[in-house]
C-alpha cells in the first residue's frame, strides 16, 4: 500500500500518547521533530517525545545500558532461534521463506511484537543504522505472512498454506488463540516504529489488521466480544487513532469495550461476566484484567466518558487497599475460585488463576504476581496519571517499576522471572508452577520477558510529561530534557541525582520560554520533611507528600532548582487482616523494598531463623551484585528460631533466648542473583 496514495488514512500525529508513552514523528531521517498541540482531549497533560529524554546516570541509566547491550540483543537470540522459541520462525514461515508447522503457544506473535517495540525504542535512544536495518528486514517478514483482508495471527496463516476444506483453521475460532492480543501489540508496535523512523512499512500492516477487526465487527460483533483475552488491542486501537487520526479507529475502541454485555457465559476470570460500566472490583486473571483497565483508560482520554472513568477509580481504590503487595506486585494467586465465600449458589463459583484473589489474601510463598501483570498496572497507572494529574498514580508507578517490574530480570539482563513471590523457603513440600530461579526462555510461558524488555527499553519516558505552560517530573534519576511545550515553547533542562539511593535531585535549566513556566514536582508519600531551594534560596510554599508542588516563576538560563527528598529507613507493617503478615516488618528505604537473602547469612542460619526488633537500626551500604552498585542495610537482627521441626506442624513453644546476628538486607529487584537461594520481604517482628 503506497501512503502518498492512500486517502483513507490521514497522518495526524497527536503528540500525547498513552500507550507506553509518547513516542516522535520523525521523518526524512530528521533526528527531532517538533511537538504539535494536539493531545487526548480529555487527558491533563502529554507525554515528551521520545528521543526528548536522554538518561546520562546513575540508576536508570545504568539499568537502560543493561537492556541495550544486553537484554535486546540476548531476547533476540533467543526469539530467532527455531531450537529454542520458534516466534520469529513462525513468521517466516506464515511468510513463505521456511517450511515447517508452527510451534509455540498461539500468543508468540505477540510477544514477538512486544520485543520488536523494545528494538525500535533502543533505536530511538541510538539512531544506529544497523538496527533501523534490522527492523526493516523483520518488518517485511511480518508483513508478508499477513492475508490479503488484513488477518494476520501465524498459527491460522500456517495452517491454511498446509491446507484448504471445511476442516481448515478459522479466524476467531477459540477464545484462547490470543489473536486480538497479538494484533494489538502489533498496532502498538506500529505505531512506535512510524514515530520513531517516519516509515509507514509496518503501520500498513497494522492498519490492514486493524480494518480487518472492523469489518469482523460489522459482521459478528457478538463473535469478537468472545475473543477478547488479555486485550491489549483496546490500548492498541486507540493508538492508531492517535496516529492516524481516524475516527473509525476510535469507534472500533469504543464499540470494543461496549460488545463486552454480548460476551456468552462470561466469567470473572476474563472480567466480562457483568458489563464493565458495573465492575467495581479487581477480579480474575490480573493481566486480562490490567489490560483492560488500561484500554479503557486510553478510551476515557479520548471520550471523557464518566461512566467508564468511575469504575477504574473504584477498581483502583480495591486494589490499592486491599488487593496490593508492598512491591507492587498484583494477582495473588495461582489458583482460586470467584466469587469466592460470598456465594451458595455452587454454579456461580467459577474457577479463576494468575488472579485477584479476595481483599487482604496477600500470601508471601505462593504469591503469584505474574510479571505481566505488573506491567499491566504501570500502563494503567500511566494513563490515569495522564488524565488526572494525580500522585498517587506515579507513585504506584514508581513503586511497581522499582520493585516488582525490575525482580523480573536478572542484573545481567539475560535470565527472568514469571512470577515475583514476597518469600522463598527450601522446606516447601511441593513444588510451585513456575521456576523460583530466573530463566533465559520460559519453556512454559515466555510472555513476560519481552515485556519486561521493552518496559526497561522506555524506561526514560516516565520521568517527564508537559500540560500548558508546564513541565511535570514524576521519576527521578539523571537526564537531559530537551523537548518543546504545548504551545512551541522550548524547554531545555538537565537533572542531576543519585536517587533512589540518595535524594538529593539538582535541576538545572538551560532554555526556558520568555513568559512564566510551572515546574511540578513530584514529592513522594514516603518523603515527609522534603525541602526545595530556588537558586539556594528555600522555597517557602508547603512541601506536601503524596502530591505535586508547583513553582511558577519567569524562568532565565542558568536558573537552579534543588529538591531534598529525606530519604530515611522505615520498618512497615501491614493492615491486620492480612493474615500471612501478621506481627511481621517489611523495610522500605525511599522507593526500594528490601529483603533477606540466604547468601548473607551463615551457613547454619536460616531466613526463617531471623526476627527483627522494631527498634532496629539499619545503616546503609554500599555492595556489588553481577557488576551492579547498590545499596544494602545493615542492623543487628535477632535468631529466634533454630530448632529443627522434624515434619511436626504443632510443637510447645521454645523458651530458647534470641541470639544476636548483624543482618544485611538487599533490595527485593536483586534478589537471586547470587545462585539459588532463600529470600523473604516479611520478617517476624520482636517487639
Amino acid at each position: 500500500m503506497d501512503p502518498k496514495n492512500r486517502e483513507s488514512v490521514t497522518i495526524a500525529n497527536p503528540a500525547f500518547v498513552i500507550i507506553l508513552l509518547v513516542f516522535p514523528l520523525l521523518l526524512n531521517g530528521q533526528d527531532k521533530a517538533p511537538a504539535d498541540n494536539s493531545r487526548s482531549p480529555f487527558a491533563l497533560m502529554m507525554g515528551v517525545n521520545g528521543n526528548d529524554v536522554a538518561l546520562t546516570s546513575g540508576f536508570w541509566a545504568e539499568r537502560f545500558i543493561v537492556c541495550r547491550d544486553t537484554m535486546v540483543p540476548f531476547m533476540w537470540s533467543i526469539l530467532n532461534d527455531a531450537d529454542v522459541s520458534h516466534a520469529f520462525r513462525n513468521f517466516e514461515i506464515a511468510a513463505g521463506h521456511a517450511e515447517g508447522n508452527h510451534s509455540g503457544p498461539p500468543f508468540h506473535d505477540g510477544d514477538f511484537y512486544k520485543w520488536f517495540e523494545s528494538l525500535v525504542s533502543v533505536y530511538m535512544q541510538t539512531r544506529k543504522p544497523e538496527l533501523d536495518e534490522q527492523m526493516d528486514d523483520i518488518i517485511r517478514i511480518i508483513a508478508g505472512s499477513q492475508r490479503e483482508d488484513g488477518y494476520i495471527h501465524t498459527p491460522v496463516i500456517i495452517e491454511q498454506r498446509k491446507r484448504s476444506g471445511n476442516d481448515l483453521k478459522a479466524e476467531f475460532r477459540e477464545r484462547l488463540d490470543f489473536e486480538t492480543y497479538n494484533m494489538g501489540h502489533l498496532m502498538t508496535a506500529a505505531c512506535l516504529h512510524y514515530r520513531a523512523t517516519g516509515k509507514e512499512t509496518l503501520l500498513n500492516v497494522a492498519v490492514k489488521a486493524a480494518d480487518f477487526l472492523i469489518d469482523f465487527y460489522n459482521r459478528d460483533p457478538e463473535e469478537l466480544a468472545q475473543n477478547a483475552i488479555c486485550p491489549s488491542h483496546y490500548m492498541g486501537i486507540i493508538e492508531l487513532y492517535r496516529v492516524t487520526g481516524e475516527k473509525k479507529y476510535l469507534d472500533l475502541g469504543r464499540n470494543l469495550i461496549d460488545i463486552r454485555r454480548m460476551v456468552r457465559n462470561g466469567t470473572d476470570h476474563n472480567q466480562d461476566r457483568i458489563p464493565f460500566r458495573e465492575q467495581t472490583e479487581a477480579i480474575g486473571h490480573a493481566v486480562r484484567a490490567n489490560y483492560l483497565y488500561a484500554g479503557v483508560a486510553d478510551l476515557v482520554a479520548e471520550t471523557g466518558d464518566t461512566t467508564l472513568l468511575r469504575p477504574l477509580e473504584m477498581i483502583w481504590n480495591d486494589l490499592v487497599k486491599h488487593k496490593l503487595y508492598i512491591t507492587g506486585g498484583c494477582g495473588a494467586l495461582y489458583d482460586g475460585v470467584s466469587p469466592d465465600g460470598t456465594t451458595y449458589n455452587q454454579p456461580y463459583i467459577q474457577q479463576v488463576h494468575q488472579a485477584y484473589g479476595r481483599p487482604y489474601q496477600l500470601p508471601n510463598i505462593t504469591a503469584h504476581n505474574e510479571s505481566c501483570a505488573n506491567i499491566g498496572s504501570v500502563l494503567w497507572n500511566w494513563r490515569m496519571l495522564m488524565i488526572s494529574g494525580e500522585a498517587k498514580y506515579a507513585e504506584m508507578v514508581e513503586q511497581t517499576l522499582y520493585n516488582s517490574v525490575l525482580s523480573a530480570v536478572s542484573l545481567d539482563g539475560k535470565r527472568y522471572f514469571y512470577t515475583n513471590p514476597l518469600r522463598v523457603d527450601f522446606d516447601l513440600p511441593y513444588t510451585l508452577r513456575w521456576s523460583k530461579e530466573r530463566e533465559e526462555y520460559i519453556s512454559l510461558c515466555n510472555c513476560c520477558p519481552p515485556n519486561v524488555v521493552r518496559t526497561v527499553s522506555e524506561i526514560h519516558n516516565y520521568l517527564y510529561s508537559l500540560s500548558e505552560g508546564t513541565v511535570w517530573f514524576h521519576l527521578y534519576g539523571s537526564s537531559h530534557l530537551d523537548t518543546h511545550l504545548p504551545d512551541g515553547s522550548k524547554v531545555i533542562l538537565h537533572q542531576e541525582t543519585d536517587y533512589p539511593w540518595e535524594g538529593t535531585v539538582m535541576l538545572t535549566l538551560e532554555e526556558v520560554p520568555r513568559n512564566n513556566l510551572i515546574l511540578k514536582l513530584r514529592i513522594p508519600s514516603w518523603a515527609d520533611g522534603s525541602k526545595v531551594y530556588v537558586n539556594e534560596q528555600l522555597c517557602q510554599t508547603p512541601v506536601v507528600p503524596g502530591t505535586y508542588l508547583t513553582i511558577e516563576k519567569n524562568w532565565r538560563k542558568g536558573d537552579k532548582i534543588r529538591l531534598e527528598l529525606p530519604v530515611k529507613t522505615k520498618l512497615i507493617e501491614s493492615n491486620p487482616l492480612v493474615e500471612e503478615t501478621r506481627n511481621e516488618l517489611a523495610v522500605r528505604r525511599g522507593p526500594i523494598v528490601y529483603c533477606l537473602e540466604s547468601p548473607d547469612l551463615p551457613q547454619n542460619v536460616r531466613v526463617s531463623d531471623i526476627g527483627i526488633p522494631a527498634d532496629i537500626h539499619l545503616s546503609p551500604e554500599k555492595i556489588e551484585i553481577d557488576g551492579s552498585q547498590l545499596i544494602s542495610l545493615k542492623g543487628e537482627a535477632l535468631i529466634i528460631n533454630q530448632d529443627d521441626w522434624d515434619d511436626e506442624l504443632y510443637r510447645e513453644i521454645s523458651d530458647r533466648q534470641p541470639v544476636p546476628l548483624i543482618i544485611r538486607l538487599i533490595p527485593y529487584f536483586a534478589w537471586g542473583n547470587r545462585g539459588k537461594s532463600e529470600m523473604t520481604v516479611w520478617i517476624p517482628a520482636c517487639r
